[in-house]
């Protein structure tokens, strides 16, 4: 019964989350957050931690710690004062919410995160293209990371550190066993610029919170940041260290660091983990007003966000009964069951520049990234894979949609969808979902969401290959961006037989789901062979749509196969490095894809030097975008202009 037990913790322990009851006294309740406690005190922060870490040491003294990988991540436009009214903007999830990214342009000007700089440059006209100015943050061990810009301001968004004092770190600390006394601190800084007058940037306030960028919003002159920090538990319970607490600083209010009292940081009680979610909000419209930061002991993975509410989702496991190791009867071994992970969300509503925490929810299952949460008429809808895909009994895995209320409770549910496969995206549009799972083929579910009580499978659609992305082309057809696959019989064991599916190259595909039940693809293209590779899959903020202009442009790395390798049992060969940049494609309807043509910063010479293989170059094209009549795409080397009616070069900016 005891090697019973412990395994079952060990299993809990190796889903990276263990539920623990709190048997440390609760803080007074703040009336504004309801039924969140706070941790009140350092000791209190110990008593919290005290099962994590008395867990953790029994799973290191067997010496099986082990680190578990969790599974990886229509635009609005945007009118600038002055320059082009007529220009591309960040493709982002939610109308209206800004979302952070490595390129921007507000009609006339580009700007770029260029490793330690901010490259502004002036792309209007694209003849006389020219660099205005260089941002640079050497001296300050800043990188930038992300940006967004408006008419009027810049804001440059990155991480940090600095080497702080124990005692100033954490002012409770009693025991300083090491010299010199420092800790390097990891931040988080966004930095803002006024550039309403380009000759004449200035910055104008900096923000800087403890804790590493898990994601950041702008609505309207509202901005928001969420970062994770690490607790250091070992030397908290092992070198009885008084526990970090979270800090901050705003050059609007002061130049030291605040700390956050341990009154005032609350905990999830579902989700008692070594770390600190923290979450900051601020009104570029009032720069006298102190920034708006709150802390929690718990985590946050994905983030969602509408224009008025915040929604930070974290895994975390149910405590499940342990099985017998041993068939009484046959003597075999029977597998140990899964632990059952799922999903607690948080609801943080947003309001100029102020955060506040409302209410929490559960559901089965772990979400894929932002695009599996989506909120639509009060409700909050969830996409979830449950189990074990490598599994063949009834803990294999399952997916799942849920609806919420606005009490983040289910109110509706479609279960045990696609057993066996996972969820490769999820797109919700209006009262639909479209849903991509995959193990051998590419299922593409239609899932009707209008009664929030009843959703329910529409149709289903089996063809080999995958999305990782679901755009929507119009409330009638969508667009997948992934990988083709092939599959292939492979003998295991002598006699043993299985079909395995392996990818190939890049695939979009358009989608008709005007008959939801019987939703087809109208148009594939397939790009490259084994290895092709594209930011897109990863990032939907590589990707450049404009139905008005009938035009779809990406970057993508392509890999092609000779015609005379030879595969081995069957398996397709990776290809060889033929191709980085961009691919620009006339889209529509009626004949689906159409190549126009492909652009490349890569020159002859870089070409050679190649080979077989390619590597992260300066000359990657990264993003593409138009102003006007006008593609621009960007890599961190240069800039070039092309027409976009001909695609013929206009000019060529080479970036310091």
């Amino acid at each position: 019964m005891k090697k019973v037990l412990l395994f079952s913790v060990i299993i809990l322990l190796t889903a990276g989350f263990l539920l623990i009851p709190s048997k440390a006294t609760e803080a007074k309740h703040d009336t504004d957050t309801f039924s969140l406690p706070v941790v009140g005190s350092a000791e209190n922060l110990k008593k919290l931690l005290s099962s994590y870490i008395s867990s953790e040491q029994l799973y290191r003294d067997m010496g099986e710690i082990t680190t578990v990988n969790k599974m990886a991540q229509a635009a609005a436009p945007e009118q600038a004062a002055s320059g082009s009214s007529d220009y591309s903007t960040t493709n982002i999830q939610v109308q209206g919410v800004d979302e952070a990214d490595i390129v921007k342009t507000d009609g006339k000007y580009i700007y770029q995160v260029a490793e330690q700089h901010i490259m502004i440059i002036n792309a209007v006209p694209p003849n006389k293209m020219k660099v205005i100015k260089q941002l640079s943050f050497n001296e300050e061990r800043f990188s930038p990371q992300e940006l967004f810009v408006d008419e009027k301001y810049l804001i440059v968004i990155g991480s940090s550190y600095e080497n702080i004092p124990l005692d100033y770190l954490s002012p409770l600390s009693k025991n300083i066993k090491i010299y010199p006394p420092y800790r390097t601190q990891q931040k988080v800084k966004a930095v803002v610029f006024d550039i309403s007058n380009k000759n004449d940037i200035k910055q104008i306030r900096k923000v800087e919170l403890s804790g590493n960028y898990v994601s950041s919003r702008k609505i309207g002159s509202n901005l928001y940041l969420v970062a994770n920090q690490r607790i250091d538990y070992y030397h908290i319970m092992e070198q009885d260290e008084c526990p970090n607490q979270p800090f901050y600083r705003d050059s609007a209010a002061e130049k030291d660091c605040r700390f956050v009292d341990f009154k005032k940081i609350y905990y999830f009680p579902e989700c008692i983990v070594p770390n600190y979610l923290v979450l900051a909000g601020l009104n570029l419209e009032k720069p006298d007003e102190p920034v708006n930061v709150s802390a929690y002991l718990g985590s946050g993975e994905n983030i969602y966000a509408t224009e008025k509410n915040l929604y930070a989702a974290v895994t975390n496991s149910r405590t499940v009964q342990p099985r017998p190791l041993k068939n009484d009867i046959t003597g075999s071994i029977l597998p140990l069951e899964s632990p059952r992970l799922e999903t607690t969300i948080y609801r943080f509503t947003l309001d100029q520049g102020k955060i506040k925490f409302m209410k929490k929810g559960n559901v089965p299952g772990t979400i894929l990234n932002q695009f599996s949460m989506d909120e639509h008429n009060g409700f909050l809808r969830l996409a979830t894979t449950s189990g074990e895909v490598w599994r063949s009994d009834e803990f294999t895995s399952k997916n799942n949609i849920y609806i919420l209320n606005g009490d983040l409770r289910i109110v509706g549910r479609v279960e045990d969808i696609a057993p066996g496969e996972r969820i490769y995206s999820t797109r919700f549009m209006g009262d639909r979902a479209y849903m991509v799972t995959f193990k051998k083929v590419d299922p593409l579910f239609v899932i009707d969401l209008k009664n929030p009580d009843k959703p329910k499978i529409l149709g289903a659609l089996k063809i080999p290959g995958y999305s990782d992305y679901l755009h929507p082309y119009d409330e009638n057809h969508i667009m997948g961006f992934g990988k083709d696959t092939v599959e292939i019989s492979q003998s295991w064991s002598g006699s043993t037989k299985e079909t395995m599916a392996f990818y190939q190259g890049m695939k979009i595909a358009i989608f008709d789901v005007t008959d939801v039940e019987h939703p087809v693809q109208m148009y594939q293209e397939i790009i490259g062979d084994r290895g092709t590779d594209s930011q897109l899959l990863r990032n939907h903020k590589a990707l450049l749509f404009s139905r008005e202009k009938n035009l779809l442009a990406f970057p993508v790395t392509v890999m092609e196969t000779n015609k005379n390798s030879i595969s081995y049992n069957g398996i397709p060969q990776y290809g060889e490095f033929s191709f980085q940049g961009a691919y620009v494609y006339q889209i529509d309807l009626v004949n689906g894809f159409k190549l126009r043509g492909k652009i490349s910063h890569l020159n002859h010479e870089d070409m050679l030097k190649s080979g077989s293989g390619w590597y992260q170059n300066k000359k990657n094209i990264e993003r593409v975008l138009y102003i006007d009549e006008t593609l621009y795409t960007i890599s961190p080397a240069m800039i070039q202009a092309h027409d976009l009616a001909s695609l013929k070069e206009i000019n060529r900016l080479e970036l310091p």
